[in-house]
């Protein structure tokens, strides 16, 4: 709600004034100006000019929810030089306006082409000229206090003519006095109450979520348009608290007006005003913020992630100003997060209005939401959109329907196989609830290809033929599978991806092979994982530990989970969404754990709990004085860190790796191992010192049953416990 006009002002002499905004606030300010009872409003870029009574000003510093600072102004004049500033100032009538005893500070601004070029020499300049006015008059001159002087006066340049005013504010108008602790990056409260404004919240005042909050500014000041409440009301100073053209009637009025209003504004039917935020120290800040505010009954604020975010209420607003990154690599995460935050969005809100406010405008699309208005805002400097519309539902799942009927060119002893595979894995899949698996691994020796689904696409990896093969022939054969592929299932090109396979040494297999930088969101369970088909020989998903991964879900509630080797932190997002009370996810390669770091972000998790850490694993173990109750360590077979000329082979390494990890077990804990070495041997002393289970049959998935040593795989507890 905006301060109207009111009556009881005594000084009716009209004045020239100036509100100065941020940009892109310019509309809004000039709108609140003729409540407050401004005639011949002009709007400027920053400024907003007009003509008006000292209670239009007075109201516009007590009530103005988007104006930073508010000049009346007192003279104007040209300049040519800082000697003409100076005998401007000395013939002034300061008199009207201050006394000897009158604490006063002199601030300055520059536009247009003026010939004097610096703003601090230029208020030296005034304050020469005030102080000489005074100390020729009487003898005495009034002293200067840059912290809340008894007057602050502002000069303004602007093409050689000056301007004379006084800064009615005094502070900036956005510090209205609740703020304890800014945080990190605070978002100030004039553009709170803009994004506020623009979101049409109050239009139509439902429920109102804002799940990253932050200081909670959105939030409160959302609270204080609702409740009518004067927005400087708390502020203790403004700029004319001593200066000799005060109205104290006039301003006590104004003041005991906003105090009606605030109380009836408190027995309004309130709305549900909920904030989250990740980090519990911002929460902590928040809640004094909103306790200062006077607002601790109407919010309420939680510690939560935005992966468990769930809807109160069949309709409202869901508000946030959301985090942005200046680097590649930050702005790479802001882009799922933002993936993420929508798609949580389309399930759980569908039906509300959203507003998201973001600093990276060329992310608009990456919500998928349909936006009905994207308002220009600047963050300082930042130019920001304010995108708001409304949620649609989730998509369907993406679901096959192979083709019953396949042209006669294609080899009916590959089609019908793979036709029988689908007809098995697709039942099979559906009933589970899985997304990504195998359909087809090289079941006939004479197509030696797997063949994966993954959500709508389809990754067909061809390996190697044997030299006993004519590499004619093995081409030939590739070429017609992957054309009955697309036949069968009815896929695009542009959907089918293909790799060829030979058999890998070292950590070959993790090494870039192409630079297409293209990823794809696939689902697991209630995770979602991006996967990229074209730049590594294995896509950033192993299928065949889907199992495992479901079974660190299934335990990870209320426990803490350590990832070892973590790659692209599918385990991670599984045990976090599976309730961890924290994850670290340790690996060596900064390719991998930026992926991890993106898959995280996309499941709506932070890494306030979910840390990340770079550092070869067996160092990082010496270190570590964490105890975990869940840990899983899927090293690989063999690797080589050429800067610190280490070697680790997982036949040899193993047991002083496992030793080192249980050491960091709790005694209730559980760890779990896999490897994917073939012809790899347990050390018997593991299994004599600690109790292990090997769990390898259970931990294969339903659509690798054909290759029984995919991977080996055990549990690990200290003996009290598995006893």
């Amino acid at each position: 709600m905006l301060g109207g006009k009111g009556e009881g002002s005594r000084d009716r002499t009209v004045y020239d004034v100036v509100a100065g905004c941020a940009a892109g606030l310019e509309s809004l300010v000039g709108e609140e100006v003729r409540l407050f009872g401004g005639h011949e409003v002009v709007i400027g870029v920053g400024v907003v000019r007009w003509q008006g009574t000292l209670e239009s000003a007075y109201r516009c510093c007590l009530w103005s929810r988007f104006a930073s600072r508010v000049f009346l102004q007192l003279w104007q004049f040209p300049v040519t030089d800082e000697n003409s500033l100076y005998n401007a100032s000395l013939s002034a009538d300061w008199g009207k306006h201050l006394t000897e005893d009158t604490t006063f500070a002199v601030g300055c601004t520059l536009s247009g082409e003026s010939r004097i070029t610096h703003s601090r020499f230029a208020a030296l300049r005034l304050k020469d000229g005030l102080v000489d006015h005074f100390r020729a008059r009487s003898g005495k001159r009034p002293s200067v206090k840059t912290d809340h002087p008894g007057v602050q006066i502002h000069l303004h340049l602007d093409n050689n003519i000056a301007s004379i005013s006084i800064d009615l504010s005094g502070d900036s108008l956005h510090r209205r006095g609740y703020r304890d602790t800014s945080g990190k990056a605070p978002l100030k409260e004039t553009l709170g109450a803009a994004i506020v404004a623009l979101s049409g919240w109050l239009s139509d005042p439902q429920t109102l979520i804002d799940p990253m909050c932050g200081t909670g500014t959105l939030l409160i000041e959302a609270a204080l348009m609702f409740g009518d409440s004067a927005p400087g009301l708390s502020r203790s100073y403004y700029g004319f608290m001593r200066w000799l053209g005060h109205d104290e009637e006039l301003w006590r009025g104004l003041i005991e007006e906003a105090v009606v209003r605030e109380d009836e504004g408190e027995n309004k039917d309130w709305p549900l005003i909920v904030g989250y935020d990740c980090d519990p120290i911002v929460v902590r800040a928040a809640w004094k913020n909103i306790k200062l505010a006077g607002l601790d009954q109407h919010i309420t604020i939680k510690h939560g992630e935005v992966a468990s975010l769930q809807a109160p209420a069949e309709n409202g607003l869901i508000l946030s100003n959301l985090p942005f990154g200046e680097r590649l690599s930050e702005t790479e995460l802001v882009t799922q997060l933002y993936r993420g935050y929508g798609r949580i969005l389309r399930q759980r809100f569908s039906g509300w209005r959203a507003a998201v406010f973001i600093a990276n405008p060329e992310l608009t699309d990456a919500f998928g939401l349909s936006w009905d208005h994207k308002h220009r805002l600047y963050n300082g400097s930042i130019p920001c959109r304010l995108l708001t519309g409304f949620v649609g539902s989730e998509d369907q799942n993406f679901r096959w329907q192979p083709s019953k009927q396949v042209n006669d060119w294609i080899n009916n002893e590959f089609a019908n196989r793979l036709c029988k595979n689908l007809k098995h894995m697709m039942k099979w899949a559906e009933k589970e609830g899985v997304s990504c698996y195998r359909v087809y691994d090289r079941d006939l020796p004479e197509y030696n290809v797997s063949i994966d689904l993954y959500g709508k696409w389809v990754h067909i990896q061809e390996w190697a033929p044997p030299k006993t093969i004519d590499p004619q022939i093995a081409a030939t054969r590739f070429k017609s599978a992957v054309a009955a592929v697309k036949e069968i299932l009815g896929t695009r090109s542009d959907r089918v991806f293909l790799k060829t396979r030979e058999r890998q040494k070292g950590r070959s297999q993790y090494e870039k092979k192409g630079n297409v930088r293209k990823m794809y969101e696939v689902r697991e369970g209630r995770c979602s994982f991006l996967v990229n088909f074209n730049d590594y020989l294995d896509t950033g998903l192993f299928l065949d530990h889907r199992p495992v991964r479901k079974r660190i879900f299934a335990e990870a509630k209320g426990k803490k989970f350590l990832n070892l080797y973590g790659y692209t932190g599918t385990a991670t997002v599984h045990a976090a969404l599976g309730g961890a009370v924290s994850t670290t996810t340790v690996d060596l390669s900064a390719t991998y754990l930026q992926w991890a770091r993106m898959n995280i972000a996309l499941n709506g998790l932070s890494e306030v709990t979910n840390k990340v850490e770079k550092a070869d694993c067996l160092l990082w173990l010496e270190g570590c004085s964490t105890t975990y109750d869940l840990i899983f360590i899927d090293p690989p077979t063999f690797s080589n860190t050429k800067k610190e000329m280490r070697v680790f082979d997982i036949q040899e390494d193993h047991v002083k790796l496992l030793e080192m990890a249980m050491s960091r077990l709790h005694n209730n804990g559980l760890l779990i191992f896999s490897t994917n070495f073939r012809r790899f041997l347990l050390a018997e002393s593991l299994r004599e010192k600690y109790f292990t289970v090997d769990i390898s049959r259970q931990s294969q998935p339903f659509d690798f049953s054909r290759d029984q040593k995919i991977h080996k795989c055990w549990e690990f507890r200290h003996q009290a416990s598995g006893a």
